[in-house]
């Protein structure tokens, strides 16, 4: 093998790996932010689940891509443990399409389907289309880079001591171990087998050393998996569990059937002529049939899983100390990464709004009573809602800059002025808390029609603050009911005002008492502007997700 056949593999590599990422960023533009609800709809029994794996790996090549999205949906709250099972299982199934039609030899008709692609991108004006072109070009490349790799590959044949080496691998040690770290370097199976194809194709190494190999590049493929779940919540970290053992499994069983059985002389039966497609046959044999065999025992693995990593007990109260929750670091180039990003964005605003609407009802209860601790928790509740302000418009500034679609780009302008709004709500909130300092300096005295009247505020502000925290199937009714309440609060800020009048002309309310209670009455109205601002940016969000 001369340096020039070095290059050619390593630039053969590339181009795969590479159109690879091209189908994984053409689909994640088309259906990126409905990756939730397509999931949702698609999951709810196990044999959709293993469909949807397998399709979606089909078309992105690449089951590592697969599970690193189930990794990153299970860690975010998307996907249940239990879900992930079925979408591991399809994916396995899914990447052994790679292999078939490099068997087929698809590869002769890969500058057509690149061609196709790339037109697909430069003529057309139709962003769809942009996001098919993607995903063709993307395959196209792929096959030209298996190609390369192949020719290669090819003088190895008549390399003695690279022949004598892969003669070896009828060791199922050997070959297993090897075909595992191997793959985890490249971090792809499917790169993996195509160059256990090439090499097949070239005499270099014979389904008998070849399939111990091919066992072990499914284990491999689990590394890329369990890079993406450091750092990750629990239930990512069993996600990866599941997959591992899958793949162990399957490896065992079949390791075992080789040895004890003719299915290596079977397999090769139906294409003795073929090298490259007794190694596709085999890949589908295995993980189709480990599939079958493990579907009814997904919920045990899972067991297992959650019983190998246990929940660990809090030990320290984590609200004590400003943290985020829900936003995690994710892989921004990772499958389905603007559906994960924007939903660890929507339960982080949450979770924020939450903390807004405690802190609007803790304030007027400060007003009412000058409670000096509930005070100190209105400030301290103030200061995590700018921090969370700051850090989830951190996030979205970060992750808008991988968005590929102006679908999401709306969906994230959106977050960020929904954000923005519960700040202004939870700074209303601390303005009307802090009266209670001047109250108490000025002896300060509020008729019962007043303290009535501060009540009521509270009442309506903590109602349309819930309401704003309901989920609605009918967002344009739940939008009517927050305007409502809106509408609502203007009349009694407008009510309350007047009343304030006829109490001063009256003599009931001193000058030092209308000011304060004026002052309120406008922070009241203010959150009720707000409170309908977040639900217009909610209609918004829902319109560019049906869109």
């Amino acid at each position: 093998m001369t340096l020039t056949d070095g290059f050619g593999l390593l630039g053969g590599l590339a181009l795969f790996l590479y159109g690879m990422q091209m189908m994984s960023a053409g689909l994640e533009a088309a259906v990126g932010n409905k990756m939730k609800s397509i999931l949702e709809k698609l999951t709810a029994n196990r044999f959709l689940g293993v469909l949807v794996g397998a399709v979606i790996t089909a078309i992105i090549q690449s089951s590592s891509a697969t599970t690193v999205m189930v990794v990153g949906f299970v860690n975010c709250g998307m996907m249940t443990l239990r879900q992930a099972v079925w979408i591991i299982m399809g994916a396995n199934i899914g990447t052994t399409i790679t292999g078939q039609l490099i068997a087929l030899d698809v590869g002769a008709i890969a500058p057509v389907i690149a061609f196709l692609g790339v037109a697909m991108v430069v003529f057309s004006k139709n962003v769809k289309l942009h996001h098919i072109g993607n995903i063709f070009a993307g395959l196209g490349i792929l096959f030209i880079g298996m190609d390369m790799m192949g020719a290669a590959m090819k003088p190895l044949a008549n390399h003695e001591g690279f022949v004598s080496l892969l003669t070896n691998f009828e060791n199922p040690i050997l070959g297993i171990l090897a075909g595992t770290v191997f793959t985890a370097v490249i971090q792809s199976s499917s790169a993996s087998v195509g160059i256990l194809q090439a090499l097949a194709d070239s005499g270099v190494i014979g389904l008998s050393s070849a399939v111990y190999v091919l066992f072990g590049q499914n284990i491999g493929t689990c590394i890329t998996a369990l890079l993406a779940s450091i750092g990750t919540g629990r239930n990512a970290r069993r996600t990866t569990v599941i997959h591992i053992s899958f793949n162990v499994i399957g490896t065992v069983v079949f390791t075992i059937l080789c040895l004890v059985t003719p299915l290596v002389m079977w397999v090769e039966s139906f294409t003795p002529d073929k090298a490259s497609a007794q190694i596709a046959n085999m890949h589908t044999l295995f993980n189709v049939t480990t599939t079958i065999l493990l579907i009814p025992f997904g919920n045990y693995l899972a067991m297992f899983a959650e019983k190998l990593l246990k929940d660990k007990e809090i030990a320290e109260d984590t609200d004590l100390v400003h943290h985020l929750q829900h936003i995690k670091n994710i892989n921004e180039d990772a499958l389905g990464v603007s559906a994960m990003s924007m939903e660890e964005t929507k339960n982080e605003i949450c979770r924020m709004l939450t903390m807004a609407k405690d802190n609007v009802h803790k304030a007027f209860d400060v007003f009412a009573n000058l409670d000096e601790e509930v005070m100190e928790e209105v400030e301290k509740g103030e200061e995590y809602i700018d921090y969370l302000n700051k850090e989830i418009a951190k996030y979205i500034s970060r992750v808008s800059a991988h968005e590929r679609t102006e679908r999401g780009s709306g969906i994230f302008s959106s977050y960020f002025l929904i954000t923005s709004n519960i700040e202004r709500i939870g700074d209303h909130a601390i303005n009307v808390a802090g009266y209670s300092n001047m109250i108490r300096e000025k002896n300060i005295h509020f008729s019962q029609m007043a303290q009535e009247e501060i009540a009521q505020m509270q009442r309506i502000c903590d109602r349309m603050l819930a309401l704003l925290l309901v989920e609605s199937d009918d967002v344009v009714d739940w939008h009517a009911q927050i305007a409502c309440l809106e509408q609502k609060i203007d009349d009694m800020t407008k009510e309350y005002r007047n009343n304030m009048f006829n109490r001063i002309q009256a003599g009931t309310c001193t000058d030092e008492g209308s000011i304060l209670f004026s002052e309120m009455l406008t922070d009241f109205e203010r959150i009720g502007d707000h409170a309908l601002n977040i639900s217009d940016e909610v209609v918004k969000i829902q319109f560019c997700m049906g869109a």
